[in-house]
Order: C-alpha cells, then structure tokens, then sequence
C-alpha cells in the first residue's frame, strides 16, 4: 500500500446476473448486460491499480474476494446508507476522518476513464478545492475534494440528469475545476457504436 495522502474511492456494483446495468440489460438482456458490466470491472481496474495512492472499493451488495480487485491493492468495504448519495457522504467522511487530504470517487462504468484522467484530477486538487467530472447524461463521473462538504450528497435526486447541475450549484462559492465532459455505460445507445463492446452484442 502507498503512504500517499490521496485517496481513491471506487464504488462498484457485485456483478451478478440480472442486478446491474439493467437498463442496459432491457436492450440486449441480462447476460450480455453481465458480461459487459465484467469488462467495464476489469478496465477499471486496469485503470487504477497503478495509481499511487491509497484505493478503497466499495461494493453495493457484499464483499467479494478472488475477484478483479487485488486485495494487496484495495481495501475492500461495504457501501452503507439508504441512497447513493448517504453512501457517497460516508466513504468521503470515513475518508477525511482517516487522515487523507485529497479524495476523488470515481464508478466502476466508464470506459472513457484513463489512469492520466485520475491522475490529473487529483493534481487540480494542488489549485482547487473542488473537482467534478460532468457525464453526458447530466449526472458526474469523478467527484473529488480537499474537505467534506455535506450539501453535495443532499437532495439530488440521483440516476437522473440534474444531478451535475445541482452539484454544481452546491460549489458556486467554492474553487473548484470542472473535467471534460464523458459518457459512462448505462443504455444501449452509450455501447452500440463501441467496438470494445461489440462481442457482447454479437451475442443476441
């Protein structure tokens, strides 16, 4: 593990058959849904287990060993909390409690997030407070801070395209730098045209 004051929360969802990506899962059904879900895990961890800084993952059902999280690489953790948001509040709080200085959360569903975009937001945490990461369905794929600000788990209404915007209006007095805009994994049309994902299509 490194000594680094940085911290990575990655919130993950236990990938079985019929609880995740269901919305994907509508279109081209729940296996291939699975499978995709899979390949989304692996990049993320492709992406992340280089980093140096310290990386929890946070599952949404249970804790999972043997899986592509490599426990001498993250600390495992249950999400707790009724909604994304409460859970959210509680990594970054536990988080600030432990001594880091800088945290950035990012989703285990973007195929568009690279080791150099992590990277690069937690070095805008040098110059800013505050770090957000804009996806193209109005909701946000990288959240980072210097300091536990409450507000932004508070009153979003989450999985829907206002929660950017609401966030955002949370930092209007605070420094904070805005990442280029990126499409994470949710619907049909957001894999179609992806030749990574093709194989999961062919399937149908």
């Amino acid at each position: 593990m490194t000594n680094s004051k940085n911290l990575l929360l990655i919130f993950t969802r236990n990938p079985e058959l019929g609880k995740c990506k269901t919305r994907l899962a509508a279109t081209i059904g729940d296996t291939n849904a699975l499978e995709v879900y899979k390949f989304l895990l692996q990049h993320t961890a492709s992406i992340t287990h280089r980093l140096n800084v310290h990386k929890k993952v946070y599952y949404s059902e249970s804790i999972w060993e043997n899986d592509v999280w490599d426990e001498k690489r993250y600390d495992k953790r249950a999400q707790q909390g009724v909604n994304l948001g409460e859970r959210m509040a509680r990594a970054f709080s536990e988080g600030f409690n432990n001594g880091f200085e800088k945290i950035v959360i990012i989703g285990s569903d973007m195929l568009d997030l690279s080791q150099s975009d992590i990277e690069n937001a937690f070095a805008t945490l040098e110059e800013n407070d505050f770090v957000i990461g804009p996806a193209e369905d109005g909701g946000y794929y990288l959240l980072g801070m210097k300091y536990f600000k409450p507000q932004l788990f508070k009153g979003k209404q989450w999985g829907k395209d206002t929660v950017f915007a609401d966030s955002m209006a949370n930092l209007q007095s605070e420094k904070v730098s805005v990442l280029p805009i990126k499409n994470d994994i949710d619907v049909y049309e957001d894999v179609k045209d992806i030749e990574a994902f093709q194989p999961f299509l062919k399937q149908q």
